[in-house]
């Protein structure tokens, strides 16, 4: 099993100026403790569960390019950028540069937006729904032909490209990985589109019914199942177990963690993506690379 690191607050003491400097920590921490991949949500408000909308937040792929200038051989990625953010097109031109610039490191994560109060704020449309997920599928489209180097004119209902020419190419087929788990939507584009998906950690009694649902869709377009990358954020501190991280979250102990993840390692989890309430906390990536070492051998199930 890989493990990554999920950055979504930056409300640092002493921020802004303290941003900078304790990402970057954060970012090389991680990567010097053996984690497979950094991501950063795409948002430009801090988003409720998390706090009010005033906190700081970063825009994701500036964030994600000064990361890749921090660090040699982690994997970068917003987790997970809103298709209504951005052009198609441009999205696909920003993912390929960050790649090219981070030496063949970055991934596309995307869905179809939800946060309906930064779009008003920002005078971003906020499309319906069902409008939202067209524009979500041509993007997956478009996205897939310009890291393809294909430069055919494409035509869809919302997005029209005359000639989506992407040069320098990406060093690597860039990855894409589709954020949600609605049953009928967006797991049917993981099957169609995807080479991950990311859930959230709804422990292993909830995960197996989600994963039978897109193997039914792949089933459906003739796809194997095993070539998509299952990932699940879920939310830790590690330290003394019973003990309170300055964020107020209970922690858990190393041991604690190998038995919760690796239950979802059984039922087909093969990338864990963390959220820790201790992430500026130098001392807390000596656990984080022991957490890294053991379940690293683990295998994820069948599903």
């Amino acid at each position: 099993m890989r493990c990554g690191l999920q950055v979504s607050y930056f409300s640092w003491p002493d921020a802004p100026a303290s941003i900078g400097p304790t990402f970057r920590r954060v970012a090389q921490n991680a990567e010097g403790a053996g984690m497979s991949s950094l991501w950063v949500m795409d948002h430009f408000f801090q988003i409720s569960m998390i706090g009010p909308p005033e906190l700081d937040m970063l825009e994701g792929y500036s964030a994600l390019a000064f990361a890749a200038a921090a660090t040699e051989r982690i994997e970068l990625g917003t987790l997970v950028t809103g298709v209504t953010y951005r052009h198609p097109g441009l999205l696909a031109k920003t993912v390929t540069t960050l790649d090219v610039l981070s030496g063949g490191r970055a991934w596309l994560g995307i869905g179809a937006a939800w946060n309906e109060e930064e779009h008003r704020g920002l005078g971003v449309p906020y499309p319906p729904v069902a409008e939202r997920f067209e524009r979500l599928e041509e993007t997956l489209q478009i996205a897939r032909r310009m890291f393809d180097g294909d430069d055919s004119p494409y035509a869809g209902r919302h997005y029209s490209l005359e000639r989506p020419l992407n040069v320098p190419a990406p060093l690597r087929r860039v990855p894409i990985l589709i954020g949600g788990s609605g049953p009928k939507k967006t797991l049917r584009l993981v099957a169609k589109y995807a080479d991950a998906c990311n859930l959230f950690d709804a422990g292993p009694e909830a995960m197996p019914a989600r994963l039978a649902i897109l193997r039914g869709h792949c089933d459906d377009v003739g796809r194997d199942p095993r070539e998509i990358e299952v990932t699940a954020l879920s939310r830790l501190s590690l330290g003394t177990s019973g003990a309170k991280a300055s964020s107020g979250e209970t922690m858990q102990s190393v041991d604690e963690a190998v038995d919760r993840y690796g239950r979802l390692a059984e039922v087909g989890l093969d990338h864990l993506i963390l959220g820790m309430g201790n992430d500026t906390d130098d001392t807390a990536y000596e656990l984080v690379a022991e957490l890294v070492r053991q379940l690293e051998p683990v295998e994820a199930g069948t599903w």
